[in-house]
């Protein structure tokens, strides 16, 4: 079809030497009636709706026409709801190559038709158009703006005050458009996984080694490691749809005040940070119009509901594994076939390891699922150097939590409240309770209400077990390694040579914590014997094959135990309001730093947290730097004392409900804006680390 095919009829004969277009100004035509036909001129033209009124600038001007374009209000609607980005596309062809703020784009500003204006313009396109109505705006503030035909919506947020060139971007995908509805965990994870990989093509078409990220720019997604967690960069939240319709520039008119309200939208949303080229208006335009729009709608395109089914049905079978772990006599269980061994450096399986294999002995099935089933009670792994026995128990650590299809330890599941346990030379202990281990110390006082700024060897770790049993864990893990020796063992020679002795070795305990307190313990040993006489299963590793040698363990080793008497495990403690804060003394302005060396600075503490082994992403280290702060400011100053507890199950209720980016706050520029949640048990450890609190 000729588009304005009158006008084409008038400028198809004309030559290259044209220079009156006076036809053209004229608009000649025929009008064809019953009686006859008509000559007329009309230099008006048409295209559908849209009218092009075409006239002389000046006589002295012919070449350059002025050109009136008329549209009605709807026809003008209609169209605008095509131009993607339109608000955003009006704040960045402002600017210029000297932007550095951006402020606009995340003002969001924009110019809203008053009500009574809005049904009036609904009623009477004409009267518009005549401009009998007077127009009347309201200036609001929105930093969402929408894609094509809605396919997804994405706010533009400040990452912090020195950070206005890297701005956050919050990705609202309706689930209706990816076709799924499990608003899992593992459906997040799932979906920022493959989320990820096309912002990788992105970044490939920006790279250019000679210059660095701020003048090429670069798009950050937070790429999980093989461990599936709730993080505030995938979750699932109710997001409004387009309230409003484009009218000119950043004017705009709210459907709702002729239709009324629209509903909210189930939608994906995933959070990623963009370096804005310095110094490059035009290449920021093409990432944040072009690009970044792109990416989502070919994420969107090329979807895989298949491969996010099979992610949901992994997560399902270590749920309902995990489920039966809590009602079963075992602590951990390993799946066969799975691969225990990592790559050098990575998290990723080594390729041509040895598969596991249960002992024939300890071979169950759960759920059609055969494996290595780990009772409860006292469990030791033993063997030479380099024998697998270490990697043994950081599957068992890391099976706290659940592994992504194709990591070898996916049906590797542990009891979730298991903790890693370490001598942690130096830390800070606060009236913690060591005297079932440690029965008195030279100038320390009472050993059961225990306090340190510099603990040794065996009181960090007596330390590190007592809270564990105070967080409710019912696992230790202990690598012989990572433990003070004089903690850990005391074989009989030494009992006979040294009478006065403070320390009660770990071995004279390990069966009394299974026994009276439900607390199992999985130990690997590799140098003494003494833990073979109280373990309830002794597992050799050889060449990475593991072997039940319970009975030889037993036929080789003492069997005159030590029966100690017996102690108090529980304790009751309370903190202090005074020192819990986020301010420094003094200060009116908050502190709060992470270092991914595992320091969090805060108020003025620096705790040193590098010995919660079971923090494994720099994460969960922003993420207790935030949740941290937000105890600290939520408690009443007021009050004497801190229920700790009390407030931390609120904080998580808090976090399950609102999402965990509730702790997040944009007033600390050294903090990473991706978090990923900790167990509540790390959060109590990193509080009992601090320094300058007083726990009575």
């Amino acid at each position: 079809m000729q588009i304005m095919r009158r006008l084409y009829q008038i400028l198809k004969p004309m030559k290259n030497s044209e220079c009156a277009y006076t036809q053209m100004y004229n608009g000649p035509m025929v009008i064809h009636e019953v009686s006859g036909s008509v000559d007329a001129d009309d230099n008006v033209y048409f295209e559908d709706a849209v009218s092009y009124e075409i006239s002389q600038t000046s006589k002295h001007k012919q070449d350059l026409p002025t050109v009136t374009i008329a549209m009605p209000l709807d026809e003008l609607i209609k169209e605008r709801e095509n131009i993607e980005l339109k608000r955003l596309k009006y704040y960045l062809l402002k600017m210029n190559n000297n932007e550095s703020t951006y402020t606009e784009i995340y003002n969001g500003k924009m110019q809203v038709l008053k009500g009574d204006c809005a049904k009036a313009v609904k009623e009477n396109f004409d009267t518009y158009e005549q401009e009998e109505v007077k127009l009347e705006f309201t200036e609001v503030r929105d930093n969402t703006y929408f894609l094509e035909k809605d396919a997804a919506s994405f706010d533009i947020e400040l990452s912090g005050k020195l950070a206005k060139d890297k701005p956050t971007i919050t990705y609202k995908i309706p689930l209706e458009k990816l076709k799924f509805e499990d608003r899992s965990i593992a459906a997040a994870d799932h979906c920022l996984r493959e989320f990820a990989q096309y912002a990788d093509e992105i970044n490939e078409i920006l790279y250019n080694r000679s210059r660095p990220d701020n003048e090429n720019g670069k798009i950050y997604v937070d790429k999980p490691s093989n461990k599936v967690m709730l993080r505030n960069t995938a979750f699932f939240a109710y997001c409004p749809q387009r309230g409003y319709e484009y009218l000119s520039g950043i004017q705009v008119r709210r459907k709702e005040a002729c239709e009324g309200p629209l509903p909210n939208k189930l939608c994906l949303c995933i959070r990623l940070q963009v370096q804005l080229p310095k110094g490059n208006i035009k290449k920021t335009q093409t990432i944040l119009l072009n690009y970044l729009p792109q990416m989502v709608n070919k994420f969107i395109a090329e979807f895989d509901c298949d491969k996010l089914i099979r992610a949901i049905q992994l997560a399902d079978t270590q749920a309902k594994l995990r489920a039966w772990l809590r009602q079963s006599d075992y602590c951990a269980f390993i799946a066969n076939g799975s691969i225990l061994p990592r790559s050098k450096g990575t998290d990723m399986p080594m390729e041509g390891a040895i598969p596991f294999t249960s002992t024939p002995d300890d071979e169950i099935e759960v759920m059609g699922i055969k494996g290595m089933g780990i009772k409860k009670g006292v469990t030791v792994i033993t063997g030479g150097g380099y024998s697998g026995k270490s990697t043994v128990l950081n599957a068992i650590a890391d099976g706290i939590y659940d592994h992504v299809l194709g990591d070898g330890r996916e049906l590797c599941i542990t009891d979730d409240t298991a903790m890693t346990i370490s001598a942690e030379d130096g830390r800070s202990v606060k009236n913690v309770n060591i005297s079932p281990f440690i029965k008195w110390l030279p100038n320390c006082g009472d050993t059961m209400h225990f306090y340190t700024d510099h603990a040794s060897g065996s009181t960090s770790q007596a330390a590190n077990i007592m809270e564990a049993i105070e967080y409710g864990s019912h696992l230790l893990l202990i690598d012989e390694d990572r433990s003070a020796t004089n903690f850990m063992i005391r074989d009989a020679v030494m009992k006979e040579l040294i009478e006065k002795e403070p320390i009660t070795p770990f071995t004279d305990r390990v069966r009394e914590l299974s026994r009276d307190m439900g607390v199992s313990t999985i130990l690997v040993i590799g140098g003494s014997g003494e833990y073979l006489s109280v373990a309830d299963k002794v597992y050799m590793m050889d060449d990475y094959v593991i072997k039940d040698v319970t009975q030889k363990a037993n036929e080789l080793c003492c069997s005159n135990v030590s029966c100690p008497s017996q102690v108090l495990w529980a304790q009751s403690k309370k903190l202090k309001r005074d020192g819990f804060d986020s301010h420094p003394n003094g200060s009116g302005s908050e502190v709060l730093e992470v270092s991914d060396m595992g320091f969090i600075i805060i108020g003025n503490e620096r705790i040193n947290v590098t010995g919660l082994h079971d923090i494994v992403n720099a994460g969960q280290l922003y993420a207790l730097g935030f949740m941290l702060r937000k105890l600290m400011i939520t408690q009443s100053p007021e009050a004497e004392y801190v229920d700790v507890n009390s407030a931390i199950d609120q904080l998580y209720d808090n976090i399950y409900k609102d999402g965990l980016d509730t702790v997040w706050s944009g007033f600390f520029n050294q903090c990473e804006r991706f978090l990923v949640l900790p167990r509540k048990c790390e959060l109590k450890a990193v509080i009992n680390r601090m320094r300058g609190v007083t726990i009575c």
